[in-house]
């Protein structure tokens, strides 16, 4: 008797811990990568609901125009944008790339673009995605690990955006700024136009190079925003990052704000921190304007 009740007793716990794995692996998505690993840390309980950014942006059809544009082809596949103005001002304007989080090219990030636009600019917010953005966590896990998975398609990319608002929107001068996965992005659009690019902004990316013979070759003045409670990137990281620019003589300005975390200029997320992330968009405004304008 005893050993039939063992015997039962382990082919219900083997059930039990088979159950439990299936489980596990149904809500757990495995790492592809530690920045991506990192980014699911930080995101996997977030959702990407507009919050009161959307009021404060202007509308389509208030001080801005803004409309879905192709910026180029990869892949046979059209490459598609949201391209925002200020109305009735003379062209050709500076241009800015804006380059969304690993949510994607969303609401968020379209008054985002109008907001910059409305600041005397040609705002193009690019896609990496495919066409695709993210509701839940998973979705963007297995979108930003498909993008990071091929670089090559992610340069092409920022390429072509380089190239539509040079040659199409006759822009004098073009920048970049992204968040996140997408702050990353603008350090990469930087690299890939080291003498082109006329300025670059990065919202807590983090993939930070700081190798000297990386950096080296950037000729455009650069805007960092971090947070002191972040951990990709770190604050050492971040400091590593603007001395080794600064033993190059870049032209470099970094903030590390206290008290705030990944994400933290972002209103749709639990880590928004209204007081840094004010602060830090008047100072991408300055930034912006003593350099492309």
């Amino acid at each position: 008797m005893r050993l039939f009740l063992a015997l039962v007793l382990g082919t219900f716990l083997v059930v039990v811990g088979w159950q439990s794995n299936l489980f596990a692996t149904n809500v757990t998505l495995p790492p592809q990568d530690a920045y991506t690993d990192y980014m699911w840390e930080v995101h996997h309980d977030e959702r990407p609901t507009p919050t009161d950014i959307l009021t404060q942006a202007p509308d389509e059809d208030d001080t801005v125009t803004a409309e879905m544009v192709t910026y180029g082809t990869l892949e046979e596949k059209e490459i598609k944008g949201y391209l925002a103005s200020p109305m009735n001002n003379d062209r050709p304007l500076p241009a800015i790339i804006v380059i969304h989080e690993w949510w994607g090219l969303n609401d968020n990030i379209k008054a985002m673009t109008r907001k910059i636009a409305a600041e005397g600019y040609t705002a193009l917010a690019v896609d990496m995605y495919a066409g695709e953005s993210a509701e839940t966590p998973e979705k963007a896990m297995k979108l930003v690990t498909d993008a990071r998975n091929n670089s090559d398609r992610l340069k092409d990319n920022l390429a072509l955006a380089y190239q539509y608002l040079e040659e199409e929107e006759n822009a004098p001068k073009i920048a970049s700024i992204g968040w996140c996965f997408g702050g990353s992005l603008s350090l990469k659009t930087a690299l890939l136009f080291p003498e082109n690019l006329d300025a670059a902004v990065i919202y807590y990316g983090g993939d930070l190079e700081t190798d000297a013979e990386v950096l080296k070759s950037l000729e455009m003045p650069i805007l960092g925003i971090f947070g002191e409670l972040d951990d990709r990137p770190s604050p050492e990281t971040v400091k590593e990052f603007e001395m080794t620019l600064k033993s190059l003589d870049k032209e470099v300005e970094v903030y590390i704000y206290p008290n705030a975390d990944h994400a933290f200029a972002n209103p749709s997320g639990e880590r928004y921190n209204q007081v840094a992330a004010m602060d830090a968009w008047d100072k991408t405004v300055q930034f912006f304007s003593e350099h492309l304008k």
